[in-house]
């Protein structure tokens, strides 16, 4: 695949395999069906310990879900941006003849 000189190539997550394996172990696992039933005990700080443990995986999954937009995807905005901005001077310059 060609692309014009000095052009950023968009990265994509969606065709990086580790990414959904990964996100699928957090969502699958965020749900405490592979604990025991009727799980009380432990607690923590009078907390059931599966609660905490579902908290814990929440943030991570958020966590993760924020490290791959941000590191892992890049949308090239500023770019598009600075492009419909420069689209939208040219038209109302033309406009103004």
């Amino acid at each position: 695949m060609d692309e014009a000189p000095g052009k950023k190539r968009m990265k994509e997550p969606v065709q990086k395999a580790w990414i959904w394996w990964v996100l699928a172990a957090l969502v699958v696992f965020n749900a405490p069906w592979y604990l025991p039933e009727g799980m009380i005990e432990p607690y923590i700080f009078g907390i059931p310990a599966w609660v905490l443990l579902v908290l814990f995986l929440s943030v991570l999954l958020s966590a993760f879900l924020h490290w791959v937009a941000r590191s892992q995807w890049d949308i090239l905005e500023d770019e598009e941006e600075a492009a419909f901005a420069e689209e939208r001077r040219r038209k109302a310059e033309e406009a103004g003849r």
